[in-house]
């Protein structure tokens, strides 16, 4: 006799249960062999986005800035030519003098004799020869003793100028119009030759020098203005009168002298100064110069979208740079300057723009 089993509803949920998962398996299955799965659809390629500005070119005063030095037009130390013993000091130090003034009085030591003896011998000998040349047209004088007397003529007179500049220079002149620097002796000092005596300086016009880097000098002609800024502010104007022709074999800069007008007689001679030489004017734009950027080889560049919404980098030089900003040269004359992105995007990437200032 068979028994019957219990029909019990948890278990026939079990059963049910475990059916339907088994038909839903085989169902994916049975599908996945029938076709392929649908294509997946990827989402679009998205154009990167920059914020723009416009900018236009402004006529800009250009230029090129140095560290310089002012000395005097001339400077000269007088030095004694003659030995002696100072007697007089008609100049002090400060005062003004004339070219051809006389500065000081050194001692004789005999020097008056030595030229009135010179000059003596030196009429004797024009005598001689002028009583040689009267017999020679008489022919009782010989051609070799009228050679000899010219001989002596031109010796007494080579000793005459001698005598005469050694007393000259005991009495030293200014050779221009200057202000008495130094003096370096007192009266009554013996001095030899060679002993410097005082310092003339030339202040009423100075020179200003400065070297200027290699890559900036073909900007520079000869007769460009210049501004002359001091430390304590003041400023002088002047024109560029020299620059030289070769660089410096260890900085490779070129030197340049800007001659400047000092009417008031400043004491700014051997002082340092900023020198600012005006170059021709220039159209360019004011950036910040957080837009600047360095390519491989170094150039500066500012990324640009053009008229057909891809990006150009344009190498630009900075002309000057402050706290309002810097402006640069190498843009077209109306460009749309990225703000923001530039360091996402390449050269002639397509963008998107989020802003264009105006």
């Amino acid at each position: 006799m068979l028994k019957t089993l219990p029909r019990s509803p948890v278990i026939l949920a079990v059963i049910l249960g475990v059916a339907l998962v088994l038909w839903l398996l085989s169902g994916d299955n049975f599908s996945a062999q029938q076709g392929a799965p649908a294509a997946q659809q990827l989402p679009e390629k998205q154009l990167p986005q920059v914020e723009t500005r416009w900018s236009e070119a402004q006529p800009y005063q250009a230029t090129q800035i140095a560290q310089g030095q002012v000395l005097p037009w001339r400077s000269v130390s007088i030095k004694s030519q003659q030995a002696g013993r100072i007697e007089a000091l008609f100049k002090q130090q400060g005062d003004s003098v004339q070219q051809g003034e006389q500065l000081l009085q050194i001692s004789d030591e005999g020097r008056s004799a030595m030229l009135a003896q010179a000059k003596a011998n030196l009429t004797l000998r024009k005598s001689e020869l002028d009583s040689a040349r009267a017999l020679g047209k008489s022919q009782f004088l010989s051609a070799t003793e009228l050679t000899r007397l010219q001989s002596e003529l031109a010796k007494a007179e080579a000793e005459w100028q001698t005598a005469s500049l050694a007393l000259s220079q005991t009495r030293p002149e200014a050779p221009f119009n200057a202000m008495v620097d130094r003096r370096h002796i007192e009266v009554g000092d013996v001095v030899q030759s060679g002993t410097a005596l005082l310092q003339l300086v030339q202040i009423d016009q100075l020179k200003v020098t400065a070297q200027i880097p290699q890559q900036h000098i073909s900007a520079l002609q000869t007769g460009q203005q210049a501004n002359i800024r001091l430390l304590d502010g003041r400023e002088l104007q002047g024109k560029l009168s020299f620059i030289s022709y070769a660089a410096d074999n260890a900085t490779r800069s070129f030197y340049i002298e800007v001659t400047v007008a000092n009417p008031q007689l400043w004491r700014i001679a051997g002082a340092s100064a900023t020198v600012e030489i005006l170059l021709d004017s220039v159209q360019a734009h004011q950036v910040s110069p957080a837009l600047l950027s360095l390519d491989n080889s170094g150039q500066l560049n500012i990324a640009v979208v053009d008229d057909r919404q891809q990006v150009q980098f344009y190498p630009v030089t900075i002309l000057t740079a402050d706290n309002n900003g810097a402006w640069v040269s190498g843009l077209p004359q109306r460009a749309r300057i990225i703000t923001q992105g530039a360091g996402f995007v390449s050269s002639g990437d397509t963008v998107r723009q989020g802003g264009d200032n105006t």
